[in-house]
C-alpha cells in the first residue's frame, strides 16, 4: 500500500521571519542541519537529545519541534509525534506542514476521515502544497477502495466493481515515493 509522505521540513525563511528570528538564521540552520545529520547517521537518540536541548532554549521555534516530530515518527514513536504535531497545530495553526504530517500518522492508523480533514486544512493553508495534494489523493484512493469493497459485500454480483477494486489495488500496492 502506498505510504503517505510527510513533509520533510517547514520553509525555514518564512518561519524565521514569522518568529522574528531572521537575524539568527545561519546559526539556527546549522543546528537544524546537525540534528538531521545525526539522524541520517543513525544516531537518532543523539539527534532527539540535541533537539530537546535546543527546544528547551528556544521553546517558540516551530522548525525544531517539527523536526523532532519527524524524528519521533521515524523512531516508531507515533504517539509522541502525534502529541507534538497536535500541539503545533494549536500553537501555529497557520502552518500547513504539521497538518500534513498529522494526517500521515492518522492515515497509518487507518483513521482516514481524520487524515482527510487534516489534509484539507493543510491545503486551505497552502493550496500549492504538492506533498499534501499527493497525500490527499492517496487517502481518497484508500477511501474509494473501502467503499468499493463494502459495495461488493452488499452486491457480490455487481460486475462493475472488480475492475475498480483491481485498479485501486494496483495503485495502492505501488512502491511508495519519497516525500518532497
Amino acid at each position: 500500500m502506498n505510504r503517505l509522505h510527510p513533509s520533510p521540513r517547514i520553509r525555514l525563511s518564512a518561519l524565521l521571519v514569522a518568529c522574528g528570528l531572521w537575524l539568527a538564521q545561519p546559526a539556527l540552520a546549522d543546528e537544524y542541519a546537525e540534528v538531521q545529520r545525526l539522524h541520517g547517521a543513525g544516531q537518532t537518540g543523539e539527534a532527539l537529545a540535541r533537539a530537546d536541548k535546543y527546544i528547551a532554549a528556544h521553546p517558540a521555534d516551530p522548525q525544531m519541534r517539527f523536526i523532532k516530530a519527524n524524528l519521533l515518527s521515524a523512531s516508531k514513536r507515533p504517539a509522541e509525534a502525534e502529541a507534538l504535531l497536535l500541539q503545533m497545530t494549536r500553537e501555529t495553526p497557520e502552518l500547513a506542514e504539521p497538518w500534513n504530517n498529522l494526517a500521515v500518522l492518522h492515515a497509518a492508523q487507518g483513521l482516514l476521515d481524520m487524515a482527510l480533514a487534516e489534509l484539507q486544512t493543510a491545503l486551505r493553508l497552502n493550496p500549492g502544497y504538492a506533498t499534501a495534494l499527493e497525500n490527499l489523493g492517496d487517502v481518497q484512493a484508500r477511501l474509494a477502495a473501502q467503499a468499493y469493497q463494502r459495495a461488493r459485500q452488499l452486491d457480490g454480483g455487481n460486475k462493475r466493481l472488480p475492475p475498480k477494486i483491481d485498479a485501486l489495488r494496483g495503485l495502492l500496492d505501488a512502491p511508495p515515493k519519497p516525500g518532497g
